[in-house]
């Protein structure tokens, strides 16, 4: 809030100054050359009172940040599962009050309402209409062409199209996970910003428009729109550096359970080198079965396990049931260390 004094003070400043009556000067052959005083260059920028910018450049860098992220993982996510190539960027990152955010946006426009638990309010993501024909199109087995002439989905289409928002729900959680852990939930589906009223018609709201690029043939519009009160208690945290350090920091204990669930089913070749030898071309040829290649390792040696072909283990051949097998009893410290196995 400005006191009076301030306002006052900022009004005088933006007031036209009456011009002041030049001053001659006389030269040697007697012409009279007037100028005008110089104005004073007052440091002062333009204040919209109706109109207040809540985001600042960093607020704005940074949610560009993360929803880049969200691109890049939407056009993964939608690749796999379209079975097309599907670019997404961001193009770019706005402050614009509510009411001017409905009256630029298209009609009819696919738009999901969304939830970000813990944080307050509503966020709306849309898809617009080139977007979400050319989905159901390509997700009914055609080649992924948009229709000509806008119109509303019916409600097959709308039960297509909800499967590629869930999915972009997902890869929008994971994003926002650079900042703060959120649950996002759709709780209400419409087919026009015009329909939906999340914030006052003079709120700020953050627009972050995204270009979807389809086959590389079609293209079409999707955005995102955040009003201020849904970040406004954690606007501290919406910096780049902030970003960065979350991103930087350690994984949570039971995130890394998670990854080493999953890699438990992961498979890696092993193999054990027995030892090495050189050969010429004409010896290698003249091989026939029964032959005995010497190799450069006495049979009392130690074996080498390799995992990924990276050395790992030092191992003792010997036999399991009726299968060949290794004992690994020392892991390799230092891969430099390791001589006679070729490699």
């Amino acid at each position: 809030m400005l006191s009076q004094e301030e306002i006052d003070s900022l009004l005088s400043s933006l007031s036209v100054e009456v011009d002041q009556p030049a001053t001659g000067q006389v030269t040697g052959e007697g012409t009279v050359v007037t100028s005008k005083p110089s104005t004073d260059k007052r440091n002062y920028k333009l204040y919209n009172f109706r109109r207040p910018d809540k985001f600042s450049k960093d607020h704005l860098r940074a949610l560009q940040t993360i929803h880049e992220s969200f691109a890049r993982q939407l056009g993964l996510v939608m690749t796999a599962y379209l079975r097309m190539t599907v670019e997404i960027d961001v193009v770019s990152v706005d402050q614009l009050t509510y009411d001017e955010f409905v009256r630029s946006m298209p009609s009819p426009m696919t738009v999901s309402i969304l939830e970000l638990d813990p944080l307050p309010g509503q966020v709306l993501l849309g898809f617009g209409y080139e977007v979400t024909s050319s989905v159901i199109d390509r997700m009914l087995g055609g080649p992924g062409t948009p229709e000509a002439r806008a119109r509303e989905l019916t409600d097959i289409e709308q039960s297509l199209i909800r499967r590629v928002l869930d999915r972009a729900i997902i890869s929008l959680e994971e994003a926002w996970r650079s900042m703060m852990n959120v649950n996002a939930s759709m709780v209400g589906f419409e087919e026009s910003y015009a329909l939906i009223q999340v914030a006052t018609p003079g709120e700020i709201v953050a627009l972050i428009t995204f270009e979807v690029n389809l086959g590389n043939k079609h293209s079409g519009l999707v955005s995102l729109c955040v009003p201020y009160p849904v970040l406004e208690g954690v606007i501290s945290q919406l910096s780049a550096q902030h970003i960065f350090h979350r991103q930087q920091s350690s994984i949570p204990f039971e995130e890394q359970e998670k990854i080493l669930k999953k890699l438990n089913y992961a498979k890696i070749p092993v193999q054990v080198l027995l030892g090495g030898t050189e050969l010429t071309v004409g010896d290698l040829l003249a091989l026939s079965v029964g032959d005995v290649i010497r190799l450069d390792r006495e049979a009392s040696d130690d074996l080498l396990a390799c995992v990924n072909g990276r050395p790992k283990f030092y191992c003792r051949p010997g036999k399991l049931k009726d299968k060949l097998a290794v004992y690994m009893y020392e892991s390799v410290e230092l891969e430099e260390s390791i001589e006679g196995f070729g490699l």
